[in-house]
């Protein structure tokens, strides 16, 4: 099982449109992930739910865990760190 650890850096943490971001990219493969917030010590949770991912309350600056599962796997994780490395598209 794949897995690695990545700060949000984003102002919003993982809230509207990066966990919307977040969500589709996990429905683009076929793989499953889980999200913990490590910061907070909450999760894991299902990375596909939006529900579960706004429950974890990540914030700027809070490190989040993922864990991928299945076929996809690891093109899943690859996908996410870009992702979040790449401030969810914004500068």
């Amino acid at each position: 099982m794949p897995k690695a650890t990545l700060t949000i850096n984003h102002e919003a943490g993982l809230h509207a449109r990066p966990l919307s971001l977040f969500v589709k990219k996990v429905n683009e493969f076929d793989a499953e992930v889980q999200v913990k917030n490590i910061t907070t010590g909450k999760g894991p949770v299902n990375g596909a739910s939006p529900l579960n991912l706004l429950l974890l309350a990540v914030l700027n600056g809070h490190q989040i865990e993922i864990e991928t599962t299945g076929n996809q796997a690891d093109s899943l994780l690859s996908a996410l760190e870009e992702l979040v490395k790449n401030n969810f598209g914004e500068e």
